[in-house]
């Protein structure tokens, strides 16, 4: 039965980037926000950009389909575009492009930290001999885990770029984690997922993994349940908490 997998006792995890082991999604938020409230400001179009739209919108979802769906909650209508598109380009490939340049700029100017708590989990999966797995819809997952200095924590790494070469769709279809389960030649029922957004969780519950475990960052316990989390925690340490307590 999907859920009765104990974390410690997988034969592989998978995690999210943004947002589970680094707090990129702060990052994302801000560029997202910065690129949209300008865009919305010069098209004249209400209501303003909010976080509420970063949640509902852009969250987990790959660059570009965020974009898309944004812009149609506002009735904007543009061409996609092609993803060489300039960043002033008014393409909702451009758009996308447009924030990740807001984006790179804030991570060469700020760096990234890992929470200490997702850092705590690693060490302890390392300890057990557990092996582990990147699964973004990001295209910047290899800078954001240099800058993080955890390039050499990730064996196999499916992030967007992975995602866009093999043809992968993105969150919340479960492809790019199933790739991430072939890659470290494991059975997904036997796999834990570890994601902060609802598609991402989705994804995890449709590709049929042992155990999905939702990190509540600000999108809601009740939202990651609903999406298919089969436990929820405000910090990976609380898992570690768990164990602990767990009888011998």
């Amino acid at each position: 039965m999907r859920g009765d997998l104990e974390f410690f006792d997988a034969a592989a995890v998978l995690f999210d980037l943004d947002g589970v082991i680094t707090p990129t999604a702060e990052v994302h938020m801000r560029a997202w926000s910065t690129m949209f409230t300008e865009l919305l400001t010069q098209r004249g179009v209400q209501p303003p950009y909010t976080d509420a739209d970063y949640f509902a919108h852009l969250d987990g979802r790959p660059r570009y389909d965020g974009v898309a769906s944004l812009l149609a909650s506002r009735g904007i209508e543009v061409p996609w575009g092609d993803p060489d598109d300039p960043d002033d380009a008014e393409t909702v490939c451009g758009i996308g492009n447009r924030k990740n340049a807001v984006f790179s700029a804030l991570l060469a100017a700020e760096g990234i930290a890992a929470y200490p708590g997702s850092l705590a989990v690693l060490d302890r999966l390392g300890q057990l001999g557990i092996p582990v797995a990147i699964v973004s819809s990001s295209k910047n997952a290899v800078p954001v885990l240099a800058a993080a200095n955890l390039g050499d924590r990730f064996p196999v790494i499916v992030d967007g770029v992975v995602a866009h070469d093999e043809g992968l769709p993105g969150k919340p279809a479960p492809d790019i984690f199933l790739e991430g389960a072939r890659r470290l030649q494991v059975d997904p029922s036997n796999a834990v997922v570890v994601e902060d957004a609802t598609s991402g969780v989705a994804a995890g519950a449709a590709g049929g993994f042992g155990l999905v475990v939702g990190v509540d960052r600000g999108t809601g316990s009740a939202a990651l349940r609903d999406a298919g989390a089969d436990v929820v925690v405000g910090d990976l340490a609380d898992l570690l908490d768990a164990q602990k307590g767990a009888p011998e």
